[in-house]
């Protein structure tokens, strides 16, 4: 039965959302598979591309790479098994298979984060990938990225020195040591966690593979923290499908100076929650998961530990009380300005989104769908619409009207 899995999930020519489609309409890999020509013409979409890779019905491949992967321990996850995360599953382009080594978590009752970034980074966000990798996972998170080096692996070696499970996600098969210099991290993530991957065992790093792999980190993840990256960077792209799957997009302020930080620094620009903690990005979970997540102690130094503080005078007892309101504040009579008090004050775009959420909360996917507004300028005028009150952010993606929101409708 697994032969006609891995014959379907590596036909080439076919999308993974066609896949799934053909999975759909034929009940089974095996459905697919003995499907006839007239049968396949009828499913809509599918190309002759498609049509002509389905005619080819040689199992002996994948037969070779069933016996490769119970030679090296690696387990095959498919799409229908009860086991396969849902997050995953729910993205536009899900794989049909997942080759794992080690324990595969229990993803849909974990508040999971993708920690990525360039592998050609400095010294500072090497650090900061280090200290949230271990923040993360002290504050109940399970950190999902790349093993790839630099950020990625800075990011997996901080969440193992806290003893905690971590997932990588590999642009090669699962039995690839690639990078070769992360061969120890490889094994340590095996043991502590799991490795993932869509690609048959034996496949090669090569680079067209891993835009398709950082559609899964984002597809398992809550969210993702980009820690650095310079424009064009791979972790870019983890961000885009991010966002088209209605995930929250984290993003570590860096040095103007440093080319390395161009693109994180936009992100931020474009709306991504700045991150300085680990209980940054946890924070926004609480709710989804509060038997999970807790906040933790940062194990870096106080100030008191550091230098001395300068005490404040002492008060004179006969020292008049500190007034708590400050003369600029309203009375309880006067409303504070708005400057959105009705829907001639919204932009267009403004406007458009307000519309929308209109029907209720929606996921940002859903919104850049329905308003057609591309995801850079929404997210920037989300961050305007919340500073005003019109919307609000929610856990997991979503956002809603806003008390003033609800008054502009």
């Amino acid at each position: 039965m697994l032969e006609y899995w891995l014959w379907l999930a590596h036909r080439p020519g076919i999308d993974e959302h066609m896949k799934v489609l053909l999975l759909q309409y034929f009940g089974s890999p095996q459905g697919v598979y003995q499907a006839q020509p007239g049968e396949l013409a009828e499913v809509s979409g599918l190309t002759g591309a498609g049509r002509k890779a389905l005619s080819d019905k040689n199992l002996s491949l994948y037969s070779a790479a069933l016996e490769r992967c119970r030679q090296d321990g690696i387990k095959i996850l498919t799409y229908l098994d009860e086991q396969y995360p849902r997050r995953l599953k729910n993205i536009y382009h899900p794989p049909l298979v997942l080759y794992c080594k080690g324990t595969l978590p229990p993803f849909d009752s974990l508040p999971a984060i993708g920690v990525v970034g360039t592998r050609r980074c400095s010294a500072y966000g090497l650090a900061a990938a280090g200290r949230l990798g271990r923040e993360i996972s002290r504050c109940g998170g399970l950190v999902v990225s790349g093993l790839a080096d630099g950020i990625d692996a800075s990011a997996m070696k901080g969440a193992l020195q806290e003893g905690a499970a971590t997932v990588g996600v590999l642009g090669c098969g699962a039995d690839v040591v690639y990078p070769a210099c992360n061969r120890a991290l490889f094994a340590q993530v095996e043991r502590c966690g799991c490795i993932l991957s869509e690609f048959m065992p034996g496949t090669a790093g090569f680079k067209w593979n891993f835009p398709k792999r950082n559609r899964i980190i984002s597809g398992l993840s809550l969210g993702v923290v980009i820690v650095e990256a310079p424009e064009g960077s791979g972790a870019l792209h983890t961000a885009r499908f991010a966002l088209e799957q209605g995930r929250d997009v984290f993003a570590v302020p860096g040095n103007i100076d440093i080319a390395t930080f161009a693109g994180s620094n936009r992100l931020l620009r474009e709306g991504a929650f700045p991150v300085t903690c680990g209980w940054d990005v946890m924070e926004e979970y609480t709710s989804l998961f509060p038997d999970k997540i807790r906040k933790a102690a940062s194990p870096v130094r106080k100030a008191a530990e550091s230098e001395p503080m300068e005490k404040s005078p002492p008060k004179r007892k006969d020292a008049p009380p500190v007034p708590v309101k400050k003369d600029i504040d309203n009375s309880p009579q006067e409303a504070y300005i708005d400057v959105t008090n009705n829907n001639e004050g919204l932009s267009d775009r403004g406007r458009a989104i307000v519309a929308c959420l209109a029907e209720g909360e929606k996921p940002v996917d859903q919104v850049i769908s329905a308003t057609g507004i591309p995801s850079g300028l929404l997210l920037r005028e989300l961050t305007v619409l919340e500073l005003s009150g019109t919307v609000v952010r929610l856990p997991g993606g979503r956002i809603r009207l806003g008390n003033q929101g609800r008054k502009n409708k």
